[in-house]
């Protein structure tokens, strides 16, 4: 996952009529080659122009730099068409599909008698370093009719479904054409003459010279469209970067992240699994990982009492009736598992707490006096996510959230959500991950999947931004983004490698207290609808273990380590004299344990390394005649001679400090 990037800031430029856009680059002295190329202008309407575009009136517009996000995107698109040209070139029969570019990189689909191997990429690699070499034009060429765009593509019966698809289509990866946006991109030798093309809206580079860092990750089998009613093509991923070092540097990080990745770790770490005989996204926790759950729900329910929630309780299961109170069917209906009927009734897995939490809001008369009403609840909801997106536990099928409810009057909204955003920055603070933005999700007034008035969704959104920009915290836009049912803020964290992950939310809810008719009496005797606020701290227990399972490589602070202090016993006489001290420490409320095994003292470091314990207790015939223990921490570091007293008081005083620093001698 990557950081939103800043767009860089450009001076504009005017294109004369008749000229390109690449005479104004060339006269204004900006670069056309390197790290920094200005490869494509934006117009004032924003559309994004090739740098051989010719206006007809003079038009102002902004140069677009190779290191800019648009202009990356420019750069591994065409670095897919580069890839389709390769795999046309080694393999003739393939048909082309499709081939966007994605974050950090790119795909394109393709129809071939057979998947894909490893050295199938090796030797489409080789190819595109040639097509790169070679310094290809890319070259928009109009068609005039649908009939002329039919002929050409006569053996390409995937770029014909697209030329058949008239208007646009809501798939931001599917590139559309229709009567009246046909084009097409050719690719010229150095005399001009044309050596492939592609059936694309465009735009791209000026030529292939300047993608100068690519390289092809995998493939994989992928549906037409993403549909499972279509055929099944064969995607191959690529990335491409300005220069090689930013290549490099990806590549880097790719290696760290899959050392960090939390589903080798949960398995190395035994701290949980997906047995098949459960079902595909449905974790088992085992005993060390049911610790580190433990410590995190512990932590939260506290953390929710001492800011005034009340904890409640809602079913796994109910009937189909409530979800259509809530106005969640139809919009979530395909996320949630069927239905289950019951003494004549259809019952679902809720995939929501908020509709239980409004019949406990209802279950009697509510006064102002009780407002803020703040109820809380771990809750376990079930959504059906596809199995191609179903990911360790990231993205599961099974997750319990720290789900809260604010009911609020109107004028108490905007303070609710300032506590709220408060406390969501406090506990991740707690749990080390201190580096985050806000985003603001808002509704898009074009399309009809959100419910309300204009009214209702600009004062929500208002008392959302402002709350967002009092706090200081960097804000950044997400139009369209928003529940049915209202805005929302999310808290964007950033990892210990510089991956964002979406952590906490914050929603405003105008429509629920109107569809359950929840009301209080207000301090004139009339009865008022309250404003509901859902917020998650969490957001998922899963995903968040997850996360610090990555953020952390593993390796724990001290207060959440399954194991935080191990003896090691220098001969096996040793082994009681441990046993006593680790006794004073499970008294102190530490987890402690002696490692009994047969193993000599250096295999038991080592293991107590992997295993990524926090302290080593290590005793020999000195300490024991001393009443003293020797700590090997984490980093490597030692102290030796700590009185038994003084080292149970040095591991309390770190596991309750919370610190997510590894302990050390310094």
């Amino acid at each position: 996952m990557s950081a939103p990037r800043t767009p860089a800031v450009a001076d504009p430029l005017v294109v004369p009529a008749g000229t390109t856009a690449a005479d104004a680059v060339a006269a204004a002295g900006l670069p056309t080659s390197g790290p920094k190329a200005v490869v494509v202008v934006r117009d004032a309407a924003g559309r994004l122009r090739d740098l051989d575009w010719r206006p007809e009136l003079d038009t102002d517009v902004t140069p677009v730099a190779i290191d800019e996000p648009d202009g990356l995107d420019v750069l591994r698109h065409s670095a897919a068409h580069v890839l389709a040209q390769a795999v046309q070139d080694v393999f003739p029969e393939a048909k082309l599909g499709i081939g966007p570019p994605i974050t950090d990189g790119f795909y394109y689909d393709f129809d071939v008698p057979k998947p894909f191997q490893p050295e199938d990429l090796t030797k489409l690699e080789k190819r595109m370093q040639e097509i790169v070499k070679a310094g290809q034009s890319f070259r928009r060429r109009e068609y005039k009719s649908l009939d002329e765009a039919k002929a050409e593509l006569a053996q390409e019966p995937y770029k014909l479904e697209l030329v058949d698809i008239k208007g646009d289509v809501d798939d931001a990866e599917l590139s559309v054409v229709g009567a009246g946006d046909l084009t097409h991109y050719d690719n010229l030798d150095k005399d001009g003459k044309r050596v492939w093309g592609d059936l694309c809206r465009g735009p791209h580079l000026p030529t292939t010279r300047l993608i100068p860092a690519f390289k092809l990750m995998r493939s994989a089998a992928a549906y037409w469209r993403g549909s499972e009613k279509n055929p099944q093509l064969q995607r191959i991923y690529g990335t491409a970067w300005p220069s090689r070092d930013e290549l490099k540097a990806y590549l880097n990080r790719l290696a760290e992240a899959e050392r960090r990745d939390h589903r080798k770790l949960g398995t190395e770490l035994d701290l949980f699994s997906f047995p098949d005989e459960i079902g595909s996204g449905l974790v088992v926790f085992h005993p060390k990982g049911g610790i580190i759950k433990r410590e995190m729900e512990d932590y939260v329910r506290a953390r929710h009492i001492e800011e005034g929630f009340q904890y409640v309780g809602t079913p796994h299961i109910s009937k189909e009736g409530l979800f259509h109170t809530s106005g969640h069917l139809p919009y979530y209906k395909d996320t949630m598992f069927p239905p289950m009927e019951l003494e004549g009734a259809n019952y679902y897995l809720k995939a929501m707490n908020c509709p239980g939490h409004n019949l406990i809001f209802r279950s009697r008369g509510r006064s102002y006096r009780e407002l803020p009403l703040r109820f809380f609840e771990f809750g376990t909801v079930y959504r059906y996510e596809k199995s191609g997106v179903v990911h360790g536990l990231t993205r599961v099928r099974g997750l319990t959230q720290d789900d809260s409810h604010s009911y609020v009057t109107a004028e108490q909204a905007p303070g609710e959500i300032k506590h709220l955003l408060a406390f969501v920055r406090s506990l991740l603070d707690d749990f080390g991950l201190d580096d985050y933005y806000l985003e603001l999700s808002t509704r898009d007034p074009k399309s009809d999947k959100f419910i309300g008035t204009d009214e209702q969704w600009e004062v929500a959104t208002k008392v959302l931004e402002d709350a967002a920009t009092e706090s200081g915290l960097d804000l950044v836009l997400d139009p369209g983004g928003a529940a049915f049912y209202g805005p929302k803020i999310s808290v964007q964290a950033k990892d210990a490698i510089g991956r964002t992950w979406q952590m906490s939310t914050i929603q405003y809810d105008f429509n629920q207290p109107a569809r359950f008719g929840l009301e209080f009496q207000a301090a004139d005797g009339t009865r008022q609808e309250p404003v509901m606020i859902h917020s998650a701290k969490f957001g998922s227990i899963e995903r968040f273990f997850g996360v610090l399972v990555e953020h952390y490589a593993g390796a724990f602070p001290a207060w959440l380590a399954p194991v935080q202090v191990v003896g090691i016993p220098i001969r096996d006489d040793h082994a009681d004299y441990l046993a006593e001290f680790v006794a004073k420490l499970r008294a102190a409320g530490i987890r402690a344990e002696v490692d009994y095994s047969s193993d000599r003292m250096q295999k038991k470091i080592r293991t107590a390394q992997q295993q990524k314990i926090p302290f080593m207790a290590i005793a020999g015939d000195d300490d024991v005649n001393g009443g003293t223990v020797s700590f090997r921490y984490r980093d490597g570091s030692q102290r030796n001679g700590v009185s038994l007293d003084e080292a149970v008081a040095h591991v309390a005083e770190i596991v309750k400090s919370r610190t997510n620093v590894s302990p050390s001698a310094a």
